[in-house]
């Protein structure tokens, strides 16, 4: 039973190596398996983290194993639907780049100061990936999306820059902050309370 966290994180690396594969040989019906390939995937990431707070076995590697697969999930998942839309993705290049690139920021400003990967699995991050996910689902069914693609772009951007003001605020590396209100609260080396099944 304690390996079922685990089973769940690699999983959605399989999911999205399939995605990338069924995507560059065009198979038949891809658009719904695609749909549920990236479903399922979001299931794994909600369910790995519950279950391992059950269990008591929700240790630090395990939340930044967790983490490091959900980035290479979605980006496997980008990558797939891009073989399939290339025009929506090269019309938005430059937003996409931003995005991109606050992502890596984040991940190179804590590996400056923690020699860490992120892991705080903020709340802002949590409801980003909804967004994320309701967008990728727009574009793998119309190989576009206007309005749905703005606003996971802006809460994309706010939510990579919050995460950034929490490495920055937190004085020794630390996962599941839910806020930036929470980092300080940490920082000035206060008890902060975690929701039992979503962030600790």
């Amino acid at each position: 039973m304690n390996r079922v966290p685990i089973i769940l994180i690699y999983s959605r690396l399989v999911l999205g190596l399939l995605a990338i594969f069924l995507s560059v040989l065009h198979v038949n019906n891809y658009t719904p398996i695609a749909f549920g390939i990236l479903t399922l995937g979001l299931l794994t990431d909600v369910f790995d983290g519950i279950i391992a707070r059950k269990l008591n076995i929700s240790t630090q590697k395990l939340r930044r194993l967790d983490s490091t697969i959900d980035v290479v999930f979605f980006a496997a998942v980008a990558i797939a639907t891009y073989i399939q839309c290339p025009d929506f993705f090269n019309s938005n290049s430059t937003k996409l780049i931003t995005l991109l690139a606050s992502e890596a920021l984040t991940y190179i400003i804590s590996y400056f100061k923690f020699k860490k990967e992120i892991a705080t699995h903020s709340i802002g991050a949590k409801v980003w990936t909804l967004f994320l996910f309701a967008t990728l689902v727009q574009v793998i069914f119309k190989c576009d999306s206007v309005i749905l693609f703005n606003l996971c772009f802006w809460i994309g951007l706010i939510t990579r820059l919050e995460i950034m003001a929490i490495v920055l605020a937190v004085r020794t590396w630390t996962s599941d902050v839910p806020t930036f209100y929470h980092a300080m609260q940490l920082r000035n080396g206060k008890e902060i309370k975690r929701n039992k099944l979503f962030n600790g």
